[in-house]
C-alpha cells in the first residue's frame, strides 16, 4: 500500500468553514457568586477571558487572558460549554468555550488585579441575577455553564441546548 503522503487540495481548503473562537471562565467567590467583568471598550458586562489567538488552544487562551485581565495566575479548569455563536456580520460564527476556574480565595480576590487598557470594574453576582447584567445571549451561556459545574459540559446553539427532537429534524 503506497503511503506517499498527498498534496492538500487547496481549493477546497480555501472554502473549508472558518470560525472564530474565545474562550471564558466562570469564577466564583465563597457565597457562590460569579465574577463579572466590565471593559473599558464596551457598554456591557462579560465573564473574564477573550478572543483565542492563532495557534492558541481555547484553554491556553483562557488562562492567558485570566493573567492579563485579572493578574491571576491558574491552570483553566474544566470545560463547562461550547456554545455555537451563528453568524452577525461582519463577524463570522464562533465557537465559544466555557471553563470552570473554581472558587476564587478571599485573598485571590484582594489580589485581583484589573488590566486598566481592558478592564474598568468587576463585581460578584448571583446566578440568578446574571441576566440582570450580562446581554441575553451571555446571560443563557454562563448559567448553563453554572448549572454545568460538577455535571460535565454542555454544548448549545445560541446560548440554547438545542433538543434531541430539533436536532432530528422532528419538530419545528
Amino acid at each position: 500500500m503506497d503511503e506517499t503522503p498527498t498534496e492538500p487540495d487547496l481549493s477546497y481548503i480555501a472554502n473549508v468553514t472558518r470560525v472564530r473562537a474565545a474562550a471564558g471562565v466562570i469564577l466564583r467567590d465563597q457565597a457562590g457568586r460569579v465574577l463579572v467583568v466590565h471593559p473599558t471598550y464596551k457598554d456591557v458586562w462579560e465573564i473574564p477571558g477573550g478572543m483565542v489567538e492563532a495557534g492558541e488552544s481555547p484553554a491556553d487562551a483562557c488562562a492567558r487572558e485570566i493573567r492579563e485581565e485579572l493578574g491571576l495566575s491558574m491552570p483553566t479548569g474544566a470545560l463547562l460549554c461550547v456554545d455555537w455563536v451563528p453568524p452577525s456580520p461582519p463577524w463570522d460564527g464562533g465557537l465559544m468555550f466555557v471553563f470552570d476556574d473554581g472558587v476564587l480565595t478571599p485573598n485571590q480576590v484582594a489580589t485581583m488585579r484589573l488590566c486598566p487598557d481592558e478592564l474598568d470594574q468587576f463585581d460578584f453576582i448571583e446566578p440568578e441575577r446574571l441576566g440582570d447584567v450580562l446581554i441575553p445571549r451571555l446571560a443563557r451561556r454562563v448559567a448553563a455553564a453554572v448549572t454545568a459545574v460538577g455535571r460535565g459540559g454542555v454544548y448549545l446553539e445560541n446560548g440554547t441546548a438545542p433538543s434531541t427532537r430539533e436536532r432530528a429534524g422532528l419538530t419545528r
